[in-house]
């Protein structure tokens, strides 16, 4: 039995880290078998930003990507990651659409669920939570971890002692900006696992230099699991190395009992599509090296260039470390909030407003407004009454379960594309991105108007009338 186990994550993060989630279902099959094979814990191939760009981009079905991996791996349990009350789209959603959501994941194919909140706000995972394991799934509750004046290890031990009593199969720590440095990796593991019975996974990005010395702290101070990306996809804004990691730890009583004769295959398969992403241009080499701005001003890879693409639309470049400088002050008035999807995005863009317009919330988008209202949750801690006033004005914060005041939805949405319809599915897609449903609904229909029509000219050829 290894003491170590490994998720792989070429499947789902690491191709969205490295090359914006465009690595295909076709790319993805060849290599399943022997993905397989390895004797991985997880193979994590689903979720995240998978969804959103295989429709989107790639005119994809994810749901079939999903079935197809399925076919293919038949060993190995299967990962997804769920924005909890969010799933996979960047606002709540109603109770019966998170039910119906998790329901099909697991039918179609997926173990384990890694459920997440921006906010850590545990309302907002337990519906997902529950829906997993009463469908017989594993249910994985993960911290989202930051860094700031509030955020201690005594937080995140109660966050883990709260979701082991919520039913949690398993915690991750979810390090997505890559700030875990390695003592501080050991005291917080040794933390969680003297205060909780169930394994215990790491998840961390390498863009600050430091992920694989945190994961070997990690290792000795009792972690379960850990995530990892085949050396191709792997390093930068990704996770650490595969077989780095497998080989630091053979031999030693951490053994993982993956060989790297094994790891090997995925690596030669995967490295002709490292070279031509970067050959294209898919992968931009600003992805592949350490940025220390990370620990500096605690602002993932990912975002660091969302916010040079805005600045850029507005001629602003030459405000970049402004902007920079006023990320961690327009965190501090919201609360706090852990800087993952969908709080990253709201925090930059909101920074680049205040230094763009020359007044700090003379401009605020709906989002910002929606956040400071209690809709996305409860954040770290309260936010001031000055900042709410100049934000919101005298309009009321709930402070119930924000998914508590969203009616259901599935019945109403289900109706909207009835005639787009082709499996139970779709309805789940439309009411997570609707216009880009949508369009890959037109556009399979299309394909499929082009095949019969191609079949009905090869038949009069075949049998002129």
């Amino acid at each position: 039995m290894p003491k170590i186990k490994i998720t792989e994550t070429i499947l789902r993060d690491a191709h969205q880290s490295m090359i914006a989630t465009r690595l295909t279902t076709k790319q993805m099959i060849p290599i399943l078998e022997s993905l397989d094979a390895v004797g991985y814990h997880a193979l994590e191939c689903w979720g995240g930003a998978t969804f959103d760009a295989s429709l989107r981009y790639l005119n994809e079905n994810p749901w079939e990507r999903l079935r197809l991996i399925r076919k293919n791996v038949k060993n190995t349990k299967l990962q997804m990651l769920l924005r909890g009350q969010n799933i996979l789209g960047y606002k709540h959603y109603a109770d019966d659409v998170v039910e119906e959501f998790v329901k099909r994941s697991i039918a179609n194919g997926i173990d384990i669920i890694r459920i997440f909140d921006a906010l850590n706000d545990l309302r907002n995972i337990e519906k997902a939570l529950v829906t997993t394991k009463k469908e017989g799934g594993h249910a994985q509750a993960a911290i989202s971890y930051t860094i700031s004046p509030v955020h201690t290890i005594e937080t995140y031990v109660d966050l883990a002692k709260n979701m082991e009593s919520m039913g949690a199969d398993s915690i991750c720590i979810k390090d997505m900006s890559g700030l875990l440095t390695p003592y501080e990796t050991e005291k917080l593991v040794k933390a969680i696992k003297s205060s909780t019975t169930i394994p215990l996974e790491l998840h961390s990005h390498y863009t600050s230099g430091l992920a694989s010395m945190a994961y070997l702290k990690a290792v000795e101070a009792g972690v379960n699991i850990l995530d990892t990306a085949i050396s191709p996809f792997a390093l930068g804004t990704s996770q650490p190395p595969t077989e780095p990691m497998v080989a630091a730890l053979q031999g030693t009583e951490y053994d993982t009992g993956l060989t790297l004769d094994a790891l090997d295959k995925i690596t030669e398969y995967f490295a002709p599509i490292r070279k031509e992403a970067i050959d294209s241009g898919l992968m931009d080499p600003k992805v592949l090296g350490v940025d220390i701005n990370t620990l500096v001003y605690q602002v993932p890879g990912g975002m660091l260039s969302n916010l040079v693409s805005q600045l850029k639309a507005q001629n602003a470049l030459d405000k970049y470390e402004e902007v920079l400088k006023e990320v961690p002050r327009v965190r501090k008035d919201l609360g706090y909030p852990p800087l993952v999807t969908p709080t990253s995005q709201m925090v930059g863009t909101q920074a680049v407003l205040n230094v763009v317009m020359g007044e700090r919330y003379k401009m605020v988008p709906k989002e910002i407004k929606e956040y400071v209202k209690g809709m996305y949750g409860k954040p770290t801690v309260d936010i001031s009454p000055e900042i709410i006033k100049k934000i919101i004005g005298d309009q009321e914060v709930i402070t119930c379960r924000p998914a508590d005041l969203i009616k259901p939805q599935l019945a109403i949405e289900k109706e909207k594309i009835k005639e787009y319809i082709e499996e139970a599915e779709d309805v789940l897609s439309y009411v997570l991105f609707p216009s880009v449903a949508m369009d890959y609904f037109k556009f399979r229909q299309a394909e499929k108007y082009k095949i019969d029509s191609d079949l009905v000219d090869l038949d009069e050829k075949t049998h002129p009338v």
